[in-house]
């Protein structure tokens, strides 16, 4: 089953607050998902992973009513979280995307700390079959 596990970090003062770690510290969080990523590819695990843009580079776009593209700036001002990363995976099981999951949300923050980042887990559904 493809599971999309969904990295969710706090703002910083306006934006993340990872563009404000002392250099070492984000060197050793980019290193602990870089390993994590090459250790799903050897399981045959890892079907996609990118880590996005910081919250002050979002647009929301919507069709105004000719179909034309109506950007604003996004996400919401109110959020206190933000969707820093994504990975798609393919695993046998459910338990096995949670302890997926967990290790990623221990990446390490300031001082080697475990980050205990949240999350959110879904299954990546598949659209009914389509007849040719």
């Amino acid at each position: 089953m493809k599971y999309m596990l969904m990295m969710h970090a706090p703002r910083g003062a306006g934006d993340w607050a990872i563009a404000n770690w002392p250099p070492a510290d984000l060197k050793a969080h980019i290193e602990f998902m870089i390993q994590i990523n090459k250790e799903l590819t050897a399981a045959g695990e890892l079907v996609g992973a990118e880590g996005l843009a910081g919250p002050n580079e979002a647009r929301v776009v919507r069709a105004t009513k000719n179909g034309t593209p109506a950007v604003t700036d996004g996400p919401f001002a109110e959020s206190k979280e933000f969707l820093a990363g994504y990975w798609i995976v393919d695993c046998a099981t459910t338990e096995r995307a949670y302890e997926i999951a967990a290790r990623a949300s221990a990446a390490p923050g300031i001082g080697g700390v475990p980050l205990n980042m949240p999350i959110e887990i879904r299954q990546v559904m598949s659209g009914p079959p389509t007849e040719m």
